[in-house]
């Protein structure tokens, strides 16, 4: 009887370690062993030390890549953990029919990526719906280069993230507003305090837990964006190449015959601990905030 119950836990937890293991933690560790060699797709590989690594540091196309995941990153920040608070401050009133608002700022959410990318390159390419608008009422004397030029190629796809991420944290905000008092609001506005004040000194302390998880999740997003850049650019990283993200770079050197599988999982653990540096620095600025 014992024995059944010291094997029973670990019956139960078996898959699930198994799981953690086979797709988890053995593919993290052997990125890590790769990264010291020159493997290849077809090829064993060589242990090469830090070769790779010092590889990176020289890397044109990387720093070009890391400029525009972080301009991707900055733009993206403030801009997705503000407008979906706002949005969620709209929506959240019970009037007739919001829930058909709800739904409609929701729906981009559920569509894929690609086809979501695909469409705005529809909208935008140079024959597209945007710059026939543009050039009907006057406004352009030329189609404007949202695709082949490099900074509007990657507004573009900061401005195809805001878009399709808008609903999906505006739902996170709209479960913080539930637990932000209304008595709360309800005093301020007896005491005189304007709209402003009162989301400024109500709202804003009430969601902002909920707004540093959104902040990590963004920076996260931020940092690994691949469909959105890669779709609109026809899979070519813009012009030479000069708007591709960090993940597209990785993505280009570890696939094909001739892929660079060591050198790919070198960037991979770069893009990791780049990753990790945004999440601690709003860690600490969510303690000293608390």
């Amino acid at each position: 009887m014992t024995h059944r119950r010291w094997f029973t836990p670990w019956l139960l937890a078996g898959p699930a370690v198994l799981w953690l293991v086979a797709f988890n933690l053995w593919p993290a560790a052997n990125t890590v062993i790769l990264s010291f060699t020159n493997a290849k797709p077809l090829g064993g590989g060589h242990f090469t030390g830090l070769d790779n690594y010092e590889r990176a540091l020289n890397d044109e196309q990387l720093a070009d890549a890391l400029v525009n995941s972080i301009v991707y990153l900055a733009v993206c920040l403030p801009l997705l953990t503000l407008l979906p608070l706002l949005l969620a401050l709209l929506v959240e009133r019970k009037l007739p029919g919001i829930t058909f608002f709800r739904t409609a700022f929701y729906t981009p959410v559920v569509a894929s990526a690609v086809v979501v990318a695909l469409i705005w390159g529809w909208v935008l390419d140079d024959r597209g719906l945007l710059n026939g608008l543009l050039g009907q009422f006057g406004l352009t004397d030329r189609p404007v280069s949202f695709l082949t030029d490099r900074w509007l190629l990657l507004f573009s796809a900061i401005a195809l993230t805001t878009w399709k991420g808008l609903g999906y944290y505006m739902v996170i905000y709209l479960s913080a507003l539930g637990n932000v008092g209304r008595e709360l609001h309800e005093a301020a506005a007896v005491d005189g305090a304007s709209a402003l004040r009162r989301f400024w000194h109500v709202t804003v302390p009430g969601v902002r837990p909920t707004m540093l998880l959104v902040s990590v999740l963004i920076s996260v997003s931020a940092l690994r964006v691949f469909s959105e850049l890669y779709v609109l650019s026809n899979g070519t990283g813009g012009p030479g190449g000069r708007d591709m993200s960090v993940v597209m770079l990785i993505q280009m050197y570890s696939r094909g015959f001739s892929g660079h599988i060591g050198y790919a999982s070198a960037l991979s653990l770069l893009l990791f601990v780049i990753t990790i540096g945004p999440m601690l620095l709003l860690a600490r600025l969510g303690r000293k905030a608390a």
